[in-house]
């Protein structure tokens, strides 16, 4: 087991790690309205560069990580975040719509390994009895990217011009790499990835990655156009976008470390309860979004919910792996890709169709869709237990029986 201060340092600077890959990874939806007129593009072609980054992680993860498998942890997640500072220099620098995409993707192709080691790699240097808890506690990186990263990005790229913002986030990967080298210990892949799940269950793993996509798909889509439901169905004022969003924001913070303390001793059914509350709050918004003084508690429970939705699903999937756990993680990032990808897509669909009202109806159907699925396959899985149990057991077999035996 890895000295205990080294194992919170390498924790720290792993956090911060994928706090530059949530925050990078759509920093250019709040900077949209730069990119495209410096670039000489439409606002649709600009908002490529968060879709292509996303189809390109579903493509390249699994095949990489499987190709990666046998390198130490140390250097390929120190090499990642290299090559993921350098793309974003380049971005920073680009003169041209063609030279960003294409270091956008080069950036999304080391997301891709950098999501299937990260988690792994931080459980391997704690005691097995506190992996939710560590799960939770990396994932506040992913939480504080949303609520922190994307509005300061978006802040100094009005102030400073957009390219500001990339070359922020580009010395923050150098010095996230930096700290990475330095603080992680080694950690060969047996030890981190090349294990199975300490409950390996394919069924559970195919469930689990099924319930994924359709709530992240419902969550999303919802997500993705909130500033237009709070301002045409809520009725708030634009100037108040911004305390509503850190509302949404923090509550996930919040949530994601308070999951941690649980997480370890009720695995799935802190899975189970997110997906309660978030379907909750999301019909809520549907039926009551008109309300200012409803929507700000409902929209705090649905931020909450939702980032500690993935601390709890990245835990589970660790734990059911048939295969590596790190082949499980690629997996799960596949998932949430395609997800996100999908629910914009639905949810811009809906917003021309239907109107934005009904988003958040469409997101909480698929996060109950999502909360049935896994709970029906567990009350069938432990059905069929339960009478291969009943079964076997000698002293419920008939009577008959027994004395032909004896």
């Amino acid at each position: 087991m890895v000295h205990q201060r080294r194992a919170v340092c390498a924790l720290v600077a792993l956090s911060a790690a994928t706090f530059c890959y949530v925050t990078t990874e759509v920093l250019p939806i709040g900077l949209l309205t730069l990119i495209a007129p410096d670039l000489g593009r439409s606002r649709s072609e600009a908002g490529l560069l968060v879709t292509g980054y996303a189809v390109v992680v579903m493509i390249v993860a699994l095949p990489l990580t499987r190709v990666t498998r046998r390198m130490p942890r140390r250097p390929l997640l120190a090499g990642s975040l290299g090559v993921f500072a350098a793309a974003t220099t380049v971005s920073a620098l680009a003169t041209s719509y063609e030279v960003l995409l294409a270091a956008r993707l080069l950036s999304a192709a080391t997301n891709g390994v950098f999501w299937a080691v990260v988690f792994p790699v931080a459980i391997s240097m704690f005691p097995a009895n506190i992996r939710g808890r560590i799960v939770a506690r990396l994932s506040i990186g992913n939480a504080l990217g949303p609520v922190l990263g994307v509005p300061v990005g978006t802040w100094l790229g009005g102030q400073a011009g957009w390219r500001a913002a990339f070359v922020a986030m580009a010395v923050f990967g150098f010095v996230t790499c930096i700290a990475v080298a330095l603080v992680l210990p080694s950690v060969k892949p047996h030890q981190s990835g090349g294990d199975i799940g300490p409950m390996p269950d394919r069924r559970r793993f195919v469930m689990l990655l099924a319930a994924t996509i359709l709530a992240v798909t419902g969550a999303m889509g919802a997500f993705t156009y909130m500033t237009v439901f709070l301002l045409d169905v809520s009725g708030f004022a634009a100037t108040s976008l911004g305390m509503l969003l850190f509302v949404q924001g923090s509550f996930g913070v919040a949530g994601t470390w308070a999951v941690g303390r649980v997480l370890d001793r009720f695995p799935l059914g802190v899975v189970l309860g997110l997906l309660g509350l978030i379907t909750a709050a999301m019909l809520g918004l549907y039926g009551v979004g008109a309300s200012k003084v409803l929507t700000v508690p409902l929209l705090a429970v649905a931020g909450m919910s939702f980032s500690s939705l993935i601390a709890g699903i990245q835990h589970r999937i660790m734990q059911v792996a048939p295969s590596t756990t790190d082949m499980a993680s690629a997996s799960l990032g596949v998932a949430f890709n395609l997800g996100l990808a999908s629910g914009s897509f639905i949810g811009a669909g809906l917003l021309a169709t239907a109107g934005v009202r009904v988003i958040p109806l469409f997101g909480g159907l698929l996060t109950a869709a999502a909360f049935a699925l896994l709970a029906c396959h567990e009350v069938s899985r432990r059905r069929k237990e339960a009478t291969t149990t009943i079964g076997r057991s000698p002293d419920l077999q008939p009577v008959g029986h027994s004395a032909a035996h004896a």
